[in-house]
């Protein structure tokens, strides 16, 4: 299976460049992972709601172009599904089942994902309906996919 996770912005921070290393190491045994960062626009504090949704609109244009035809999008979205550890990786493996051996995951910048994008993914998925640093939620979904994989394979996992 090949997990792409497309991601606005670029990350700076060395604790979570750490975090998704490891990872990534992690998920070699799994699945073909590929991290790819788009531009952030500049978003100032006070922002009309004219200027948000240009600013989504560039970087959603910024993450359709890294999408190819056949990848199954699921975009992190707080409107999304919440699903258990467990649900997810029933969604993962019943994805590649179905075939769709190519998903990618997407995650907006500090303003969320834009309607375009929205559209095209075949899934919104919630990890809560608290806001976190989408920086951080790199980590966090690695970690569920990570968890994913070993619920799928029937290895133990930390509850």
């Amino acid at each position: 299976m090949n997990i792409t996770v497309i991601s606005v912005g670029k990350l700076k921070e060395r604790y979570l460049k750490d975090a998704i290393q490891e990872y990534a190491t992690r998920l070699t045994k799994y699945c073909k992972l590929e991290l790819m960062e788009v531009p952030d626009e500049k978003a100032p504090e006070n922002m009309s709601e004219a200027m948000e949704a240009a600013v989504r609109n560039k970087e959603g244009q910024s993450i359709l172009k890294q999408i190819k035809d056949d990848t199954y999008v699921i975009a992190l979205a707080i409107q999304g599904k919440a699903l258990s550890s467990e649900k997810f990786a029933d969604l993962i493996h019943d994805l590649g089942l179905r075939g769709k051996s190519n998903i990618a995951f997407v995650i907006g910048g500090s303003i969320g994902l834009s309607e375009e994008v929205l559209k095209r993914a075949d899934y919104h998925l919630s990890f809560s309906a608290m806001t976190f640093p989408h920086q951080l939620m790199r980590v966090i979904l690695l970690e569920q996919v990570y968890r994913g994989f070993r619920i799928i394979k029937g290895e133990p996992y930390h509850k």
